[in-house]
């Protein structure tokens, strides 16, 4: 059952992400135009502190018009490795640096659409380094007790699916 994607044109591009129109084969041999946005690779961190807290940032999505929980991220720049941008965003936009950074997991949050992939990183210390370089990217960054997570999730206080597996993982690793 699976799908041939014959050529791609792009229709549009930025520095952002690039739309493109693809001509699939289905397994029935039907043709089928598909469009699909090919986007750069993001990289998100966190740390969990030794009171099983992780630091999350509250932020309102414009796109959305929602205000949810987040991990610190962003995309992962040209010549930039995977990790050095996980550590780099998260400094940012928290205002504190990593420890070492231990491999989470890699979501495709929207793959039927997109070929997204964010790479979540954690840490288990961090160090204050001062206030946010990037603190218009949320209002506020706490320290949340990951026994609250699931909860939260269920609440919707977490809308954005690569923080829910991220969280989720995390609740799993460190509260069992």
């Amino acid at each position: 059952m699976q799908w041939t994607n014959l050529n791609e044109q792009t229709v549009y591009e930025n520095r952002w992400f690039r739309v493109n129109l693809a001509d699939v084969v289905l397994p029935d041999g039907r043709h089928l135009d598909h469009y699909l946005v090919r986007l750069r690779a993001v990289a998100a961190a966190t740390v969990v502190n030794e009171a099983n807290e992780v630091l999350l940032l509250w932020r309102h999505r414009f796109i959305t018009d929602s205000w949810g929980w987040e991990l610190a991220a962003g995309v992962v720049e040209d010549g930039e490795g995977i990790e050095a941008a996980a550590a780099r965003e998260m400094e940012e936009e928290t205002g504190w640096r990593p420890g070492p950074l231990r491999p989470l997991l890699t979501v495709e949050p929207s793959n039927g659409l997109t070929d997204a992939r964010h790479h979540l990183y954690w840490a288990e210390e961090a160090t204050w380094t001062g206030p946010p370089q990037d603190d218009f990217e949320s209002s506020r960054r706490e320290w949340i007790p990951l026994k609250l997570v699931p909860d939260m999730i269920a609440r919707g206080e977490v809308p954005a699916a690569n923080t829910v597996a991220g969280l989720l993982m995390l609740h799993h690793l460190r509260i069992g």
